[in-house]
């Protein structure tokens, strides 16, 4: 894990999510409701993905997701009983526990992002090695400078339609540098 996520910031996620998603399990909102009520537990979660790698995680969905309602994984145990793994809560309060929660462009919310850590047993086939990050960072970043390139030129062509002879010079000005810049 690379940074500690605060508390404060936990329980911001979580009160926000549940405002805006229904579970498929009801159990799952009084589990979230629960830790919202116990810091020292919420001290101790750590969202995450493929959290059935985690000694000790739980997998919640929302109505609108094709996953799985819930399960609670401890050690070799995996379960469908969400009263099972409240009762390991209460009773393991100082124990870490991972929770994956599946909902709708979970990946792409911010919100969730702000609180998502990563998996620590995530098996090392299944982690993006720092090789793998350096070449899509690249590739994101080539992808963005292409597509501004792009669309500076279609402003061009349009300021050239339009025979806007300021706005062509400016924008003509602007390709250039980053032309220059790109070389």
């Amino acid at each position: 894990m690379t940074a500690m996520i605060p508390v404060a910031a936990k329980k911001d996620f979580v009160r926000w999510f549940l405002k805006r998603y229904k579970l498929k399990r009801r159990e799952c909102v009084w589990i979230l409701n629960y830790l919202l009520s116990h810091e020292q537990l919420l001290q101790n979660v750590h969202f995450t993905d493929e959290a059935h790698y985690c000694p000790r995680a739980m997998v919640i969905s929302t109505i609108n997701s094709e996953s799985i309602p819930f399960r609670f994984y401890k050690g070799n145990l995996m379960t469908a009983d969400a009263e099972k793994s409240f009762h390991d809560l209460r009773l393991h309060p100082d124990e870490k526990m991972y929770i994956q929660l599946n909902f709708p462009n979970s990946h792409a919310c911010p919100q969730y992002a702000s609180v998502r850590e990563e998996n620590p047993f995530l098996p090392a086939e299944l982690q993006v090695s720092a090789r793998d990050r350096k070449i899509a960072e690249q590739l994101l970043e080539e992808s963005a400078a292409s597509l501004s390139l792009e669309l500076l030129m279609k402003r061009v062509d349009e300021a050239l339609d339009a025979n806007d002879r300021e706005r062509f010079l400016v924008l003509s000005a602007m390709l250039n540098d980053m032309k220059i810049t790109k070389d």
